[in-house]
């Protein structure tokens, strides 16, 4: 625990995904299980600018942007295709650019 603390990343144990942060970009190591309502809490938070969605191997899945005040209706597609990755390999990394921080505020 104490070296993934030392290299930048946070464990969530009750989670069981393993995080790496940099300023505006986290990874999330999922399964394909709980990919989907991982991609759902992400969009929920309203912060985040773009979604990756890689393989084991670091291959590119699906790459979702996320416009200001998005809708259910025009994410249930997105929804759907993500749910039909889950079934395609077991381990997932999702990649979260977020929203720049004004540094005014």
């Amino acid at each position: 625990m104490k070296l993934l603390k030392k290299l930048n990343f946070d464990y969530l144990q009750n989670q069981k995904i393993i995080i790496m942060k940099t300023q505006n970009k986290s990874e999330f190591k999922v399964t394909g299980e709980e990919l989907l309502e991982k991609i759902r809490e992400l969009i929920h938070e309203g912060n985040v600018r773009k979604i990756i969605i890689k393989n084991e191997k670091g291959e590119t899945y699906l790459e979702i942007p996320i416009a200001i005040g998005v809708i259910g209706a025009i994410l249930a597609p997105v929804f759907a295709a993500v749910g039909a990755l889950a079934a395609l390999a077991a381990n997932f990394t999702i990649v979260v650019e977020k929203k720049e921080e004004d540094p005014r505020n």
